[in-house]
């Protein structure tokens, strides 16, 4: 089955849930969440869940394990703390309850990124993985980053990840 067959079968409508994750932003300051939300039901996606969050492992961990109890979420994205700052833990929590990581995601993020901004595109530690037969990113908390991530991968792909997953 090629790629086209594949992406006949891929999930038209999905649940998302939105986790920024900051200790400075509150609804009305998070910017790249309320882009994120804005794409996503522009092309039919729902929001189900969305949250602001502290900067803190414990934090990370315990709202991944709620959202992968909601029948109704079948995609997660955790946008912030991917970065190499001491604070940076988004990636370091998540990745633990990653049965399937799929590294390409961050591959071609830090790939358009570096189109962007140059060589700085490094610095970003962006992943993906599969849990629970859930879809979960972890993007940067900039704006354009989120953009980018939003628009260039996630609505090209997520549907065509959650019908893999759930094969």
């Amino acid at each position: 089955m090629g790629i086209e067959e594949h992406k006949k079968h891929a999930l038209k409508k999905i649940g998302f849930a939105v986790v920024t994750v900051s200790d400075t932003r509150n609804e009305m300051t998070d910017e790249s969440g309320a882009l994120i939300m804005e794409k996503l039901k522009k092309e039919g996606h729902s929001i189900k869940d969305y949250r602001i969050i502290k900067n803190e492992r414990e934090k990370i961990e315990k709202t991944l394990k709620e959202l992968l109890k909601k029948n109704d979420v079948d995609a997660v994205i955790f946008c912030g703390g991917t970065g190499i700052s001491s604070k940076d833990v988004t990636v370091d929590a998540i990745k633990p309850f990653l049965q399937k990581e799929l590294p390409g995601f961050g591959e071609i993020f830090r790939m358009l990124s570096m189109e962007e901004i140059g060589t700085a595109a490094m610095l970003s530690r962006t992943t993906a993985g599969i849990a629970n037969k859930k879809a979960i990113f972890c993007i940067p908390g900039s704006k354009n980053a989120a953009r980018l991530a939003i628009e260039k991968i996630i609505l090209k792909e997520c549907g065509h990840i959650l019908w893999e997953a759930r094969r």
